[in-house]
């Protein structure tokens, strides 16, 4: 269990494993922003969604190598940062091995630290602040520049262990906004949630 004190970064093989069982094992652990100016944002991660490799036609990798997807095809435990609908940018983090393109979409977050500022870059109501993934690189100051950051060491973006969630906490459920993909992958059981 790491505590605030303790924000040591997850260490490269935590993400050079099975997509599917990092998604759901990022549930509970910290995800730390390094702003310019020095200030600290912590967020606890509640909700993730694996995709898994070539073969997944909801992942990007299986439309193969593009100037987009590089990164998604790069060693694991590096941010993979993209644009979707031409506003939303999305921050995933780079699984399993290179050369296979894996990844695990970071969907929500809750404030730890920094919620004023967050609120500052993301001004909204109360729980709307970071429960989606456009909302919360919104509210981290999260953007494609990161794209390819090494998230294994100290510095603008990292993952630390955070608290481990009971197993019973744990829902999962189809991925979300994958209408494009094979029926067998929309019905994937491969979004991971915290229950309240």
């Amino acid at each position: 269990m790491s505590t605030l004190s303790d924000l040591t970064p997850l260490p490269r093989k935590f993400y050079a494993r099975n997509t599917v069982e990092v998604a759901r094992e990022l549930l509970g652990c910290l995800l730390l922003r390094r702003l310019p100016d020095g200030e600290l944002l912590i967020a606890r991660i509640t909700e993730t969604e694996a995709y898994d490799g070539p073969d997944d036609t909801a992942c990007h990798g299986s439309r193969g190598l593009t100037p987009r997807t590089r990164t998604l095809f790069g060693p694991p435990g590096h941010a993979y940062v993209y644009l979707v609908y031409g506003m939303h940018e999305l921050f995933n983090i780079v699984t399993d091995r290179a050369g296979y393109p894996a990844g695990v979409l970071i969907r929500a977050v809750e404030p730890i630290q920094g919620e004023a500022r967050m609120r500052m870059l993301r001004p909204v109501p109360r729980r709307n602040l970071a429960n989606g993934p456009g909302k919360l690189t919104r509210a981290l100051a999260i953007t494609r520049e990161h794209n390819g950051l090494d998230l294994t060491t100290v510095g603008a973006i990292w993952i630390s262990a955070g608290q481990a969630v009971p197993p019973w906490k744990i829902q999962c459920g189809p991925r979300i906004g994958i209408d494009y993909a094979d029926e067998a992958h929309r019905l994937a059981p491969w979004r991971f949630w915290i229950s309240s």
